[in-house]
């Protein structure tokens, strides 16, 4: 993590203080390896959960992460059912506009504005529009400078900006002329950086929940073999829109009942374990667990791909792939009295696995 004084300094940041501007366009000039996107996750009343993604170009493997931007924006639904729904805009390399004092976003039709409390998004893409509002619930965060770094000279990076970690979701939705109109929770970030993520990292977990009173963020990234393999922890908690717990270093991470996935292959844990201990420090003591139920995603990455850009994957051998997972998060806070407590509720995260096991 770039966390010493002089990063803050070289990159023009505050630290626990974020600047609107953080949320706006940072990828420039927007050249080779280079990619950024604006993530929205929402789980809804019904138990729908819905993700919009806009990203400045298409990040995925082979999909255009060395070509000048071309904008494109992405929606999943998934229904308590089990039927999951993916569209894809087409590209729009000459229709878009991305402010870099603020977040304001515009691909073709589709557009973004917010101000690090509420954002306004709208999203049109292949019969399905989607109007919604997310209102912050805990402010915005993230982990020190939001840069990882790679490499002796630190001259690659992967940023990450949690702009509302939670927030209140009001949302309509318009799917093939029906429409309905919900309410719900939800997430945004912002990611970007200047080298292809594939060849900074081989893999992560990523989880966003809310237990009871308790929100969540965690991430687990595990750096390419040409960086050491080096492990990462991020850790965020808040309870009733209060940050408590952010110091990754104080996390222990650890897998249970690792498994291969039938359809991708890559190992998958069915229980995730983050305890953060800072009872050192005078701090406090939290276990974070997340417990599989279900997988609504499994992506393999070069089914992507057509014609001479997958003979090429094939012959190198990647097989890279995104899952995500459904299922329950437990948080509890661990005393030696009777003070402690616990909460649970479903929650979703991810796995995107670029390397080979």
């Amino acid at each position: 993590m770039a966390d010493r004084a002089a990063e803050y300094q070289r990159l023009g940041i505050a630290r626990g203080d974020i600047a609107p501007w953080e949320d706006g366009f940072r990828s420039r000039p927007g050249g080779p390896g280079t990619f950024e996107w604006w993530y929205f996750d929402f789980v809804l009343d019904d138990g729908s959960t819905l993700v919009i993604n806009f990203m400045a170009k298409d990040f995925r493997v082979g999909k255009g992460v060395n070509q000048p931007p071309a904008p494109v924006v992405t929606i999943e639904l998934d229904r308590p059912d089990g039927t999951h729904s993916e569209r894809t805009s087409p590209t729009h390399p000459d229709d878009h506009d991305f402010a870099t004092d603020r977040c304001d976003v515009r691909i073709g039709r589709n557009r973004i504005s917010g101000d690090l409390h509420t954002y306004r998004i709208h999203a049109d893409v292949d019969g399905v529009v989607a109007d919604v509002t997310l209102t912050g619930q805990v402010p915005p965060w993230r982990p020190e400078t939001g840069h990882v770094v790679f490499g002796e000279e630190k001259q690659k990076y992967f940023a990450w900006l949690p702009s509302v970690p939670q927030g209140r979701v009001e949302a309509t939705l318009t799917i093939d002329g029906a429409t309905e109109t919900r309410t719900g929770t939800g997430y945004h970030d912002h990611n970007w950086g200047d080298a292809e993520m594939t060849r900074l990292m081989h893999h992560w977990y990523w989880a966003r929940a809310e237990a009871g009173d308790y929100t969540v963020i965690t991430s687990y990234i595990t750096a390419a073999k040409k960086y050491g393999s080096a492990e990462i922890p991020i850790f965020m908690l808040a309870k009733d829109g209060k940050i408590l717990a952010d110091q990754g270093n104080l996390v222990r991470f650890t897998k249970y009942d690792e498994r291969p996935d039938p359809a991708t292959g890559k190992p998958v844990a069915n229980t995730l374990m983050y305890d953060y201990d800072a009872t050192a420090e005078g701090g406090e003591h939290f276990r974070v667990t997340f417990r599989r139920e279900n997988t609504i995603v499994q992506d393999r990455m070069i089914e992507s791909l057509k014609g001479p850009k997958r003979i090429l994957a094939q012959l190198a051998g990647f097989n890279g792939a995104y899952l995500r997972f459904t299922g329950q998060v437990t948080v509890e806070r661990l005393t030696h009295d009777e003070d402690g407590d616990s909460a649970s509720a479903p929650a979703l995260w991810e796995l995107m696995y670029f390397g080979k096991h």
